[in-house]
């Protein structure tokens, strides 16, 4: 097993390289990066008081650089420097693996900020979503699953399906639009709040208060993040306890008297749940760094799918970047533990044995 592990960390490498090197070309070959951005503001209205900040009051002799008209030259190499396109693309790619070798992501563009600190501070409000909204969908969809699997084929089976399904069919972000018309101040309720996770007086609150003013704001967005969230959990669980409840050991259990309850869950829990809490990690990480965009704008929490967002809009290439090596870093490293889990779970599979 630890060399099947150390296989797959040292695998790590080229893939974190591989996707790095296809969005570094296709970033960089995109227009409208910042030199382009930076010049634009230059050009646009009130800018003279940005382009006298470069020229020193300097002649304006054109250059068509860049889409650049009535620039000097030297002002479009100042821009390049200050954003490091002074030097050739692998050039800045090459410094770009040294440094993140260090862990250093460099500063935002257009942030007083490093890339680090951007991330260490919007993390708490993807952290909240993804960890409460997944262990939600865990508690409703293992349960729920494991009923409708009992009762395959009954009334209640057939209507839970149907309501799982139109649940499934709602976005996430039209029900939040909705869950804030009716429980947030819009036309009818004012029971929650609208934006932001804390109080302004969150600190001068007691530890209980606290913990309240929390999932007060968070009730909301978990309700429009999850409510959809469950139905492939759900019907994943029934299908694999449908799967052992057929199967011979089921039939050889029974044969000899136990009951139904013993045998669910002194034989068939065990092999039914391995796939589901085998998956755990990587569904986290999935609920983590996927999907929230829309629920954060609804609801006004500034999280790492903002930030994601907001950096490829502004082409903030540092933000855009070191997110993205950190993101699939802890992805690849979820998978790793998501194949350990299955191992602790079920020691019977061996991946070793499966590669040769």
């Amino acid at each position: 097993m630890g060399s099947y592990v150390l296989r797959r960390l040292l695998l790590m490498i080229p893939t974190l390289l591989g996707i790095l090197v296809i969005n570094f070309v296709v970033v960089q070959s995109a227009p409208g990066g910042p030199v382009e951005q930076m010049i634009y503001r230059m050009q646009g209205h009130g800018a003279e008081s940005a382009t006298a900040r470069f020229t020193g009051g300097g002649s304006e002799t054109g250059d068509n650089r860049y889409g650049a008209r009535g620039l000097p030259p030297d002002i479009i190499q100042r821009i390049e420097a200050m954003y490091g396109f002074d030097k050739p693309a692998h050039e800045r790619f090459w410094e770009m693996l040294t440094n993140y070798l260090q862990f250093d992501f460099g500063e935002s563009f257009y942030r007083n900020a490093t890339v680090l600190d951007l991330i260490l501070e919007k993390m708490p409000v993807s952290i909240s979503l993804g960890l409460w909204s997944t262990l939600l969908i865990y508690l409703i969809s293992i349960p729920l699953g494991i009923r409708k699997a009992v009762t395959h084929g009954s009334r209640f089976d057939v209507t839970t399906s149907s309501v799982i399904v139109m649940l499934y069919a709602i976005p996430g972000f039209l029900l939040g639009i909705l869950l804030i018309v009716l429980f947030a101040g819009g036309t009818y309720f004012s029971w929650f709040p609208l934006r932001g996770l804390t109080s302004a007086n969150f600190d001068e609150l007691s530890l209980l208060g606290k913990i309240k003013d929390y999932f007060w704001h968070l009730a909301l967005p978990l309700v429009a993040y999850t409510i959809g969230g469950f139905a492939t959990l759900t019907m994943l669980t029934k299908n694999s306890f449908l799967d052992e409840i057929n199967k011979q050991y089921v039939i050889t259990a029974r044969a000899k008297g136990l009951d139904q309850k013993r045998v669910l869950y002194g034989h068939v829990f065990r092999n039914a749940m391995l796939i589901i809490i085998a998956g755990f990690p990587s569904a986290f990480v999935s609920m983590f760094f996927a999907g929230s965009l829309l629920i954060e704008v609804i609801f006004s929490l500034d999280g790492l799918g903002l930030l994601g967002f907001e950096a490829v809009v502004n082409r903030d290439y540092p933000v855009f970047f070191g997110t993205l090596f950190i993101f699939t870093l802890l992805g690849l490293v979820m998978k790793l533990i998501s194949d350990l889990v299955y191992v602790l779970v079920d020691p019977r599979i061996d991946f070793q044995s499966r590669e040769h």
